[in-house]
């Protein structure tokens, strides 16, 4: 073949929309965010969301459950019944409609969380098509084996009929109700080739932000902004818990750095539905280091996520299938979380993706204990220093990264930082500084 004659396959490529640079992700689980578990709810509590500094509004799946093998008196809603409808339990298609409406008119953006693995028992589905349906080795429909997911049945990827209905289905919640994009319930149980054909038949209706539940750089090439960062919460539960070394979070960084497309979101937690749910509370699962783990979630590379609760304290473990609503007060935390925002909106360095600056290492003599980093952008350098360790740490850096005179972002307190006169810091205590002329 001459090379005049080769033309190469033309692949969709993902692009990071300008809006969200600086964007930060909230979830909401509809059930427990308010008093009565709707979308009247949420809509009323936007201005709180808003507050908080985020931009990108993640609903928990919306649509009806099933009731055949449901868990609990409610069902989880990740057993969808019906992938057009509205679940009652939350309010009507009209009200869904004014809450979509109430966050475009506040220039934030939603995105549904969309389950494409897997259906409620008596999805509508299975009576119309069961052959779009996995099958176990008695030829019955398949539970997941290895999960305890008794109440959902797995799709066959290689229908193609299947893959029609899903991609139509996500452009109905587009075109009805102008929803911005889709998290996607375990992306990674689906093949690549399906996002990379949904993707661009999407797109056809408005442009969509994707976040795929799983951590695959594949992704990001034709289909998705964002995956979740497992690996960094993870290395953080850890470090926290005293079972994993320091170092490993460094291996963490060098590994996103390099294995991972320069365009590619991470989103990086502290907690979600699933950590909540079943492995306890933020307090629970990073103890004296929780603030820190925040610090780093929003300051360090990758797009922070905050579970609706979170800064409310977060003080118990939602039940996933009844209701149990969020016992809101105002907290510490949430002050942090603001406080931490609007550092990373006002600062280009510390922006998402391709728009902010690679965490450059500043090493130091206590490696075991501190995690030490500079992102700089321009003349604007952000010092980040962070006690990693559940004893007090004294700490001396011979970089050129470390002297100079800065302003401690979260005290607003003026200092000058030099080689030669250690830093003392208390177990999980941090240090957010931005360097200043003089």
């Amino acid at each position: 073949m001459s090379q005049s004659s080769f033309h190469p396959v033309q692949k969709y490529q993902v692009f990071q929309p300008e809006w969200s640079k600086d964007a930060v992700i909230y979830q909401v689980n509809t059930r427990q965010f308010g008093p009565r578990g709707t979308f009247k709810d949420v809509e009323d509590g936007l201005a709180h969301i808003q507050a908080l500094g985020a931009d990108i509004i993640w609903l928990m799946p919306v649509q009806p459950i099933g009731e055949k093998h449901r868990k609990g008196s409610l069902g989880s809603p990740y057993a969808v019944k019906d992938y057009y409808g509205i679940n009652p339990e939350f309010g009507t298609p009209a009200e869904f409609t004014s809450l979509v409406e109430a966050i475009h008119q506040r220039g934030m953006r939603v995105i549904l969380d969309w389950v494409p693995n897997h259906s409620a028992w008596d999805c509508n589905l299975v009576a119309s098509h069961p052959e779009w349906y996995a099958r176990d080795f008695n030829n019955d429909f398949r539970p997941s084996p290895w999960w305890d997911w008794q109440d959902i049945i797995e799709f066959d990827y290689d229908q193609p009929g299947l893959r029609h209905y899903m991609i139509e289905a996500m452009k109905f919640w587009l075109k009805e109700y102008d929803i911005d994009g889709f998290r996607c319930d375990v992306a990674g149980y689906v093949p690549n080739d399906f996002w990379e054909q949904a993707r661009p038949a999407l797109e056809t209706v408005k442009p969509v932000f994707m976040l795929a539940e799983w951590e695959n750089r594949d992704l990001h090439e034709q289909a998705f902004n964002m995956t979740y960062a497992w690996s960094w919460h993870e290395t953080m539960h850890g470090i926290a818990s005293n079972t994993l070394p320091l170092d490993k979070l460094r291996k963490y960084y060098s590994w996103n750095e390099r294995s991972w497309p320069d365009s590619a979101y991470r989103m990086t937690f502290v907690t979600n539905h699933d950590m909540n749910a079943w492995d306890g509370t933020q307090h629970a699962i990073f103890g004296d280091l929780l603030e820190a783990a925040m610090v780093l979630s929003v300051i360090g590379e990758g797009m922070p996520l905050i579970y609706n609760g979170q800064e409310a304290g977060d003080n118990k473990q939602l039940a996933f299938f009844e209701r149990d609503p969020i016992e809101w007060q105002s907290h510490p935390i949430g002050t942090l979380y603001r406080d931490l925002i609007t550092i990373k909106k006002q600062h280009r360095a510390l922006h998402n993706g391709p728009y902010g600056a690679t965490m450059l290492q500043v090493p130091n003599t206590v490696m075991g204990q501190v995690f030490s980093f500079v992102r700089q952008q321009d003349d604007e350098k952000i010092l980040v220093i962070l006690n990693l360790s559940q004893q007090p740490a004294t700490v001396s850096f011979n970089s050129p990264l470390y002297p100079g005179h800065y302003l401690e972002l979260l005290s607003q307190t003026e200092c000058h930082l030099s080689t030669r006169e250690p830093m003392t810091l208390n177990a999980g205590e941090y240090r957010v500084l931005k360097n200043q002329a003089g």
